[in-house]
């Protein structure tokens, strides 16, 4: 009758899944020492029934207790082995059960950073936009303007483009503020940076330069007559009347422009020939005034 050795029990693993892994192939062994110890008992039965039939009805004391003692060892350390299979899936059970809990905390920690990270850019994004932008109007702010002319400018000289910029200063706003208040005066602007926006392609960019003063960038606007065209339509939008707090006003501008590259290879020379176009259409009371070199 053979005889498995009793191997030590593993040391348990220190993850779960290692656990589980360990305690299932224990439980291999152990199959296969039962199925051993089945085939003994097997084995010592048939050796009874040839003796059986052999005319031996009685089994020396000695054999029967040796046969005994070793299926009753056999037994037990199935049983020691099987416990320890139970204990090590338990263990096992319990350990993926902690790595569970802990990839769970993981994922609403992941969860929680990225909530974090998403509430982070959008406030990056706001303060860019604060800084970038007119906080009376929402108009982009000089700053921005500058940026986009020197993109355009860059543009214009590799595709051959010509450039526009229009510099639009309020008539008569002064009386507005001081007349019907500075609330009111803020509404007027806001209503003005509207109109401007609802007119302005989308390649094209509309600022607030400060005060009551508007820089506009037509980008490849087609030549002088179309800009001169623009001009006039946007005199036009900007001088329906406005309803505010009961009170009707019309505002019309003075509209300065400044060629690309005509007047000015560069954002700053650009600006300042519109602005002096400007102060030209002012004084002549007129729509619109091309920059006229001295």
């Amino acid at each position: 009758m053979s005889s498995l050795p009793h191997e030590a029990s593993p040391t348990p693993p220190s993850s779960g899944l290692n656990a589980l892994e360990a305690a299932l192939d224990q439980s291999h062994e152990v199959q296969a020492k039962v199925e051993a110890c089945a085939d003994d008992l097997a084995t010592a039965n048939d050796l009874v029934k040839e003796q059986i039939v052999e005319g031996q009805t009685m089994l020396p004391a000695a054999q029967t207790l040796e046969n005994s003692i070793a299926v009753e060892i056999q037994v037990q350390e199935c049983a020691d082995d099987l416990k320890q299979v139970t204990d090590n899936l338990e263990q096992g059970v319990g350990q993926v059960k902690e790595v569970e809990l802990a990839l769970s905390l993981s994922r609403e920690a992941l969860a929680e950073s990225e909530a974090a990270l998403v509430i982070s850019r959008q406030a990056e994004r706001a303060a860019s936009r604060r800084a970038m932008h007119d906080q009376k109007t929402g108009l982009p702010n000089r700053t921005l303007f500058d940026d986009r002319l020197a993109q355009a400018i860059a543009g214009a000289e590799r595709h051959g483009w010509t450039l526009a910029v229009m510099f639009l200063d309020l008539d008569r706003f002064k009386a507005i503020n001081d007349t019907h208040g500075h609330a009111a005066g803020d509404t007027v602007l806001a209503i003005v940076a509207e109109r401007l926006l609802g007119h302005a392609r989308d390649e094209d960019t509309v600022c607030r330069n400060g005060g009551d003063e508007f820089l506009y960038l037509l980008i490849d606007p087609a030549g002088r007559d179309n800009v001169a065209r623009i001009a006039g339509l946007v005199r036009e939008t900007l001088a329906h009347p406005m309803t505010i707090d009961g009170l009707q006003l019309v505002i019309t501008p003075s509209i300065g422009i400044a060629l690309y590259p005509d007047h000015g290879t560069s954002a700053a020379p650009l600006i300042a020939s519109a602005d002096a176009a400007m102060y030209q259409s002012k004084r002549r009371q007129s729509a619109w005034e091309f920059f006229e070199p001295r």
